[in-house]
């Protein structure tokens, strides 16, 4: 599966990767957002404890390289035009496009400075999917998403409210992103079961 979506033409990866950002940010906003805005809003109009597309970020980084950066872009804006109130866009309309930018390039920052230390974690490079390598360049991508989201949103943010805004954009991404590698890891774990019950018996 890895392999058929890794040689995808053009036009397919762009819309699977755009596809799949928009679909996990909708789950995010409709399924994470609403119980967290009870306990953390003035948070969570800048970030989502489970911020789901932030595992998309990474997977597809990791399969694409730096041909997932537009179509991630892409996803984002689509998502913020679907599923963010409109208030909540005027708010955010005068650095949006910082957000975005920041957000599509984190998790190729984060690949791009575990390959300048010698850890190149690329798709093709093993055999075997090295999930704990995805977990820490993930976690490397949320830190750098974080730090930089603080920067993009530091005139519209409390200062009180900095410190926890930052925690949040750096749980939620690594925590979206161990959301979709379970998914992932489940969903190969089937395939290679119901392919395995799919042999003819010898």
């Amino acid at each position: 599966m890895i392999r058929v979506l890794q040689f995808l033409p053009g036009f397919q990866s762009f819309a699977v990767i755009t596809a799949a950002y928009v679909i996990c940010h909708g789950l995010t906003a409709w399924a994470v957002t609403p119980v967290q805005n009870l306990f953390l809003p003035e948070i969570t109009v800048f970030a989502s404890l489970i911020y789901l597309p932030h595992g998309v970020r990474v997977l597809s980084v990791w399969l694409f390289g730096w041909r997932a950066v537009l179509p991630l872009a892409g996803g984002a804006i689509l998502s913020e035009l679907m599923f963010t109130s409109s208030n909540v866009q005027q708010l955010m309309e005068p650095v949006l496009l910082e957000s975005i930018a920041v957000g599509a390039f984190a998790a190729f920052a984060g690949f791009k400075i575990a390959w300048l230390f010698g850890w190149d974690l690329s798709a093709g490079q093993a055999r075997r999917i090295a999930w704990t390598g995805l977990l820490a360049v993930g976690a490397l991508a949320s830190v750098i998403n974080s730090l930089g989201q603080s920067v993009v949103f530091s005139g519209l943010i409390f200062p009180s409210d900095q410190l926890p805004v930052m925690a949040v954009y750096a749980a939620g991404d690594l925590i979206g992103l161990a959301v979709c590698m379970v998914a992932l890891m489940l969903i190969f774990r089937w395939i290679r079961l119901s392919g395995a019950g799919r042999k003819p018996l010898e």
